[in-house]
Order: C-alpha cells, then sequence, then structure tokens
C-alpha cells in the first residue's frame, strides 16, 4: 500500500509541475481566439452577435463553422509547438489564413452578409462550411 501512495504522490506532483505551462498555452490559445473574433467580427459587415442574439440561425452556423475553422488549426499548432512564440506565431498564421476564406467563400456568393442578415440558411451553411473545411486544411498543412 506505501508503495501506492509513492506512485501517486510521484503523479501529483508531476501534474502539479505541468500546470503553469498547461495554463500559458491555454491562456495563449483563449487570447489569440478572443483576437480572431474581435477581428472576424470586424471584417464581415453582418454583426455576428447581435444577428444570434436575434435567433439568426444562418448567422450562428456562419460564425460557429469559422470559429472551428480557426481553432482545429491552432489545436494542431499547440500540440506540435516547441514554445509559447513558436504557438503564437502558427496561431497568428492560422487567423490570416481563416480571414482570407472569408473572402475566398464571399466570391461565389458576394451578398453572404446580406443573405445572412436576413436569416438564409444557405448563406450560413455555405459560409461556416467553407471556413470549417478551410480549418480542416489549414490544419492538416500545419503538421510539422
Amino acid at each position: 500500500m506505501g508503495a501506492l501512495v509513492e506512485i501517486q504522490t510521484e503523479s501529483f506532483a508531476e501534474l502539479l509541475a505541468g500546470l503553469p505551462l498547461f495554463l500559458s498555452y491555454a491562456a495563449t490559445a483563449a487570447g489569440l481566439t478572443l483576437v480572431y473574433i474581435v477581428i472576424y467580427m470586424w471584417v464581415t459587415p453582418h454583426a455576428e452577435i447581435t444577428l444570434i442574439r436575434q435567433n439568426n440561425t444562418a448567422a450562428a452556423i456562419a460564425f460557429a463553422g469559422s470559429l472551428l475553422g480557426f481553432c482545429l488549426p491552432l489545436a494542431n499548432v499547440i500540440a506540435g509547438s516547441v514554445s509559447l512564440v513558436d504557438c503564437a506565431l502558427w496561431g497568428l498564421i492560422a487567423l490570416i489564413v481563416q480571414i482570407v476564406i472569408y473572402f475566398l467563400a464571399r466570391i461565389p456568393m458576394p451578398k453572404i452578409s446580406a443573405r445572412i442578415e436576413s436569416g438564409e440558411l444557405a448563406a450560413g451553411i455555405w459560409l461556416g462550411s467553407a471556413s470549417l473545411a478551410g480549418g480542416l486544411l489549414n490544419a492538416a498543412c500545419m503538421t510539422y
């Protein structure tokens, strides 16, 4: 029984030793995600949060797809990064790529924001899906 307590104590000590690094990466991820949300809402002509509060499903789908499309490569970067600086730099690249994906998704549907504002689900699904697909590919490209 004494050996079991000793093993559990060592595991707990190892857990506590890794906690600062975990918190650092979590804070970096949260900060990058917040920056992404602010920039995304600044770039898009429609007011995502206001529309979502008004129960606009198209806006919710588009925004959720965009957020997931950003967080997927960010999670991949966190899993493979060698430092917080490495994580932050690749996270910023993921942010830029996701914003570019928004502009690319507008090419076949130039009035996408107006359509999302009017609650057209097809527009929200298109933007959310394009964002998510772009994020998946972006995450795969960031595997190093």
